[in-house]
């Protein structure tokens, strides 16, 4: 044994052949944390001084190769003022010098994801052999960083300018073929091959075979390509990158190009400072902070979604109440995970819509090359339509999606309730109606809670689990796993009227409607939110939700909260809904909707529409900057996420942001309403709320607010 820790072993196989092995005792994955780094270094130092190693391979005995850096430990170094981060990123860069440096062939045996600090761990190797089942990419541009160990550097060098700045700015992990495709692995094979592969590469190195000095001697010169080229490339991907990131929502992208068009031109060790400046840079953006504390929300929600599901019983099976686009679409995400799903509806052409639009997005998958035309047939044959409740008995969980009226939906509750078995779960598909309430017209209330899906349910990867005054925890639980074996983050919310999502977009509606009102241009509102980082403005998207859905929301809310959502006025989208514009769904609302030649709605600014809202206009009509209408907007959204907090609606800021995010869009890189009130600052924004608290009681700043500015308390902790 050459060397031997909790996280890494180093061992001689045969020949000369060492093996360093990645296995962090008591975890589920390799990472890189500051106890890896450790033994990383001393790994390196004993193979340093091993003078009967001729090559060495690196592997994992996890079925993960190495994940990744420790996120959680990212979060305290970013602390660091930017040189600090730079040094620490150095003095760990010089560790995988070393090991690259080593006098002996090193090849990488990739046996399943090698992402971020693993991919790059594989550069350090002269060739790379991969699992034909695995994956390897740098994704850290999606944590608003790009690598640090190295990455940026190696990249370029192996497998070209063009092909590194499209892997690192995307963050795109890439399959078995593609990598090989792009020349960032030298092979690929089948994984009960994969070991043997590697000790054969190396072999070929130490026999002569392979010139493996050349292949490192590439990765410590610069880039060969002239200068012309390097501008061409480099013009180019900025262009093409660009157009997909807004560089002042996302600048990782463009300080990893900057980096890179740096360091090019200079010698490995030369070119890793420049990298480290770089990282050092994107780390202490304010949109690094809110996407890694983004990726560690996404990991607690899911942490307790698994705490939820720990009394789930088991489903089998589970079955959908009301077909259509959305019976459809629950049916599909059901089917699409491998689970059986009975939907049934009253109107044989109902059943028609929601196979077709089963079917739909099946096909999409075939055309995308994602599916096989046999695994589509397989995958609609789990959903059975019926007219009837005769396949009911042994359903687990019946999920219903009628129509959004209390009348109905209690009817259908109670009809089905006497056909299933005493243990199965009913969940209502509701967007605003009280579980409590709709609990009244059954018999086993505790057996009953709330699942709201989002529309549409393919793309929408969030669900709202309600718990009503009387759902059991068991009840709660198998809905939570139900949503997860859907493919779906649940979060579990309290009942109140709009739940969580929905309560805070009406007052975010109000705040439209009343800018409006004074005589704001709807136009511009939706282009200066959309500037602000929403991927629709609320014009668009009132028109996307359905002005006769936003109608009835508004009402609901307004019977719900009466003091900040019930104006003394009639709003624009009430004043256009009468007028019988319902939006996309029957072609005009806000904007009017042409088809492009792809078959897809085209909005268009809508003269008519300006004339309509002349009459819900005040005749001293006032204009806003951009900011005004950010903030106005912004406080009613933000305002009644801190009340949801209050009322104990949602348990914690994180799963707050996270329904936001997922929900409705709000801004990824702004980290949530949360973490948007905690960048902007406690008491600047209280100050903001009691200059408009004059507009009412939606803009007046919560309790908790005040209560925390004044504690000099932050939602995220700051040390």
């Amino acid at each position: 044994m050459i060397y031997q820790g909790n996280r890494i072993t180093v061992s001689m196989l045969e020949d000369g052949i060492a093996n360093m092995q990645y296995n962090a005792e008591n975890e589920s994955v390799n990472k890189f944390d500051s106890e890896t780094n450790k033994q990383f270094d001393e790994a390196v130092n004993a193979l340093e001084k091993a003078n009967d190693v001729k090559g060495l391979i690196v592997t994992s005995s996890k079925g993960v190769f190495i994940a990744g850096a420790d996120i959680t430990e990212f979060v305290a170094s970013f602390k660091q003022p930017e040189d600090e981060i730079k040094e620490w990123l150095i003095g760990i860069n010089d560790v995988f010098n070393r090991f690259e440096d080593l006098p002996f062939p090193k090849v990488a045996a990739i046996n399943g994801a090698a992402l971020g600090g693993g991919c790059e761990m594989t550069l350090v190797c002269e060739y790379r052999v991969m699992s034909d089942n695995a994956i390897i990419g740098l994704p850290e541009t999606q944590l608003g960083i790009f690598p640090g160990f190295g990455g940026t550097v190696r990249t370029t060098r192996v497998i070209g300018i063009d092909n590194a700045l499209e892997l690192i700015a995307t963050g795109t992990p890439k399959k078995a073929p593609d990598a090989l495709k792009l020349g960032l692995v030298d092979a690929t094979v089948a994984a009960e091959e994969l070991q043997d592969a590697a000790i054969d590469l190396v072999k070929k190195c130490i026999s002569g075979e392979l010139d493996w000095q050349a292949k490192r001697q590439e990765k410590l010169n610069p880039v060969k390509l002239n200068p012309l080229e390097q501008t061409m490339a480099f013009s180019s991907a900025k262009a093409m990158i660009f157009a997909k990131a807004n560089p002042k929502q996302y600048p990782a992208p463009a300080l990893a190009i900057a980096a890179m068009e740096k360091h090019v031109n200079l010698p490995r060790d030369k070119a890793i400072e420049v990298e480290a400046a770089g990282f050092a840079k994107a780390a202490k953006t304010p949109q690094a902070e809110s996407l890694v504390g983004l990726f560690l929300n996404d990991q607690l929600v899911k942490k307790l979604a698994k705490q939820h599901s720990k009394l789930a019983h088991d489903i089998d099976e589970a079955a959908v109440l009301g077909a259509g686009i959305m019976g459809g679409g629950i049916a599909y995400q059901a089917a699409s995970k491998g689970l059986p799903i009975i939907m049934k509806d009253i109107k044989s052409e109902q059943l028609d819509l929601g196979m077709g639009e089963a079917s739909k997005l099946l096909g999409k998958m075939v055309d995308r090359g994602k599916m096989t035309p046999t695994q589509m047939g397989e995958t609609l044959s789990r959903i059975r339509p019926t007219l009837n409740y005769g396949d009911f008995g042994e359903t687990d969980i019946v999920i219903e999606a009628v129509v959004e009226n209390p009348n109905v939906k209690r009817a259908v509750l109670a009809e089905v309730e006497g056909l299933v078995k005493d243990d199965c779960i009913l969940a209502s598909n509701t967007s605003t109606i009280s579980i409590t309430y709709l609990a009244e017209a059954l018999a086993r209330p505790e057996n009953f809670v709330g699942m709201h899906f989002f529309n549409p349910v393919h793309k929408m990867p969030l669900v709202e689990v309600i718990r009503g005054a009387k759902s059991s925890e068991q009840a709660i639980a198998t809905t939570v796993a139900l949503a997860s074996k859907m493919g779906k983050v649940p979060v579990v919310v309290n009942d109140c009227p709009g739940f969580l999502v929905n309560r805070v977009l009406f007052p975010y509606f109000g705040a439209f409607d009343l800018l409006l009102k004074q005589g704001a241009d709807f136009v511009h509102i939706d282009k200066v939110m959309e500037k602000f980082g929403w991927p629709m403005g609320p014009a668009y998207l009132i028109d996307v939700v359905g002005l006769d859905t936003g109608v009835h929301g508004a009402e609901v809310m307004a019977e719900g909260y009466p003091d900040r959502m019930k104006p003394d006025y009639k709003g624009a989208i009430e004043h256009l809904y009468e007028k019988k514009r319902l939006g996309q769904k029957n072609g005009v609302g806000f904007y009017k909707y042409e088809m492009d030649k792809r078959g897809k709605p085209q909005k268009v600014a809508d003269d008519t529409t300006y004339a309509l809202l002349k009459d819900t206009t005040d005749s001293d009509a006032q204009t806003f900057d951009d900011q005004a209408i950010i903030d106005r907007m912004m406080l009613a959204f933000c305002n009644e996420t801190v009340r949801c907090l209050e009322d104990n609606i949602v348990s914690t800021p994180s799963e707050a942001d996270m329904a936001m995010i997922m929900g409705v869009g709000f801004p990824p890189f702004r980290g949530g309403p949360c973490r948007y009130i905690d960048q902007m600052g406690l008491d600047n924004y209280l100050a903001l709320c009691e200059k408009y608290a004059d507009l009412g009681k939606a803009y007046e700043a919560p309790q908790k607010i005040r209560d925390m500015a004044a504690a000099g308390e932050t939602f995220y902790p700051t040390a």
